[in-house]
């Protein structure tokens, strides 16, 4: 009686023992099914954010490929109107497979030293009288492969309104430097007020002067000076630049301007220049392409307000 007792105490421990180990092995697949796939689920996420990546880094790697096929031209020039112009000229070149970088200076030596030291492919600030005396100078080789705009001298009212209204022995201020000075003169002799010798040209002072029909007093000023001493003459010539800066607008108050085919507007027209032996250069036709082309033209013309004239 005791022993079958004691013998199915025993059969049930078994059962029971051999139950959880089954229960035990159960939970354990789950765990390895669960981890495998959690496993799988992280692979092929981070194959897929690698795909991602690399995808993105293609899209760089096409952007930068495509700009990088653009050719670059470095060109050096003054900030205004010059930078101003090239800045523009830039959105159009780069559509034509070319990039602008542009270097600004605040002196008229640097940018041709670049140009002849091959540091720049060209610049654009100076016309070509500078650009002569410049290389006679300096010993350097440099051409001129364009003229694009002139900034215009003019005549303005002082104490006299207008070019009828001006009286006998009028006073008129005219730059002091022979440049500037000859250019003046040049200008007043257009408008008829006076006369010079026929081989006066752009080296005129006042003791070329031929013919004075009012009897002008011609008053040497320094050019820069001239805007400041209009309350004391009846009319002055002054450059465009600062006519600008005094806050004249040429359009509008100016009595009168060098023309556009003027010598002095074709002899000072401000110009594009390279080291000689590239004028042909494919690139440097472009860009002059676009600063002669129709668009360049309206922007100088709207946003200067005739302070600036392209040329032809």
């Amino acid at each position: 009686m005791n022993k079958k007792i004691l013998l199915t105490i025993i059969s049930i421990i078994l059962s029971l023992v051999l139950l959880a180990g089954c229960a035990t092995a159960g939970r354990e697949g789950k765990n390895d099914s669960s981890e495998e796939r959690a496993s799988e689920n992280f692979a092929v996420n981070q194959e897929g954010n690698s795909n991602s990546t690399n995808e993105n880094n293609a899209d760089k790697e096409n952007d930068n490929g495509s700009s990088e096929e653009n050719t670059v031209i470095k060109i050096g020039a003054t900030p205004a109107p010059h930078a101003e112009i090239l800045e523009k000229a830039n959105e159009i070149l780069k559509t034509k497979g070319y990039t602008l970088d542009v270097v600004e200076f605040t002196d008229y030596v640097q940018p041709n030293i670049a140009v002849n030291d091959g540091e720049l492919d060209a610049n654009y600030f100076q016309h070509q009288p500078y650009l002569d005396a410049f290389n006679e100078e300096k010993g350097t080789d440099l051409v001129s492969i364009a003229i694009i705009h002139y900034e215009p001298f003019g005549i303005y009212a002082g104490k006299t309104a207008s070019l009828d209204e001006l009286k006998d022995g009028a006073t008129v201020a005219v730059p002091n430097d022979t440049t500037n000075e000859a250019r003046a003169l040049l200008l007043l002799e257009a408008q008829g007020l006076i006369k010079l010798k026929e081989d006066a040209g752009l080296k005129a002072t006042v003791n070329d002067i031929s013919e004075n029909p009012k009897n002008l007093e011609i008053i040497e000023i320094e050019a820069a000076q001239i805007p400041h001493s209009l309350q004391d003459v009846d009319i002055a010539v002054i450059n465009g630049n600062y006519a600008i800066e005094a806050g004249l607008k040429v359009a509008k108050d100016a009595l009168a301007t060098e023309d556009a085919d003027s010598i002095g507007a074709t002899t000072y027209g401000n110009v594009v220049a390279v080291k000689k032996g590239n004028e042909d250069n494919e690139a440097i036709k472009a860009l002059v392409e676009v600063l002669k082309s129709e668009e360049i033209k309206k922007f100088i013309n709207d946003t200067y307000e005739g302070a600036v004239v392209p040329l032809e």
